[in-house]
């Protein structure tokens, strides 16, 4: 019986040290922006994620359009900037820092 708990709780802590690794953060996503959107948006990243509401960069993110959202609002950013791997932390930040979110970021 003790094997199969430590057995068991062994493998609930290597699962939920990689679902946490695995996810993306708003953090990161602010990072990601400062240092690959910002300048070529010309804006900061609450005039950015203030574009929308967070229902909005909901239904962006749900319906693929994240990227293209970006290209639309800032022309001159280049696919690479907006590549699969960021787009989940560029939604967290733009999602936690929306127009009706309250939360302002410090970049």
């Amino acid at each position: 019986m003790n094997k199969i708990v430590k057995i068991a709780l062994g493998a609930a802590l290597i699962l939920s040290v990689g679902a946490s690794t695995a996810s993306a953060d708003a953090n990161k996503g602010q990072k990601l922006f400062a240092k690959k959107l910002k300048d070529a948006c010309g804006m900061t990243g609450a005039a950015m994620a203030g574009k929308h509401t967070q229902g909005e960069w909901e239904d962006l993110h749900k319906n693929g359009k994240l990227a293209q959202e970006i290209k639309t609002i800032c022309p001159s950013v280049k696919d690479d900037d907006v590549a699969d791997k960021y787009l989940e932390h560029y939604f967290d930040f733009f999602h936690k820092f929306g127009s009706d979110s309250g939360n302002v970021p410090a970049c």
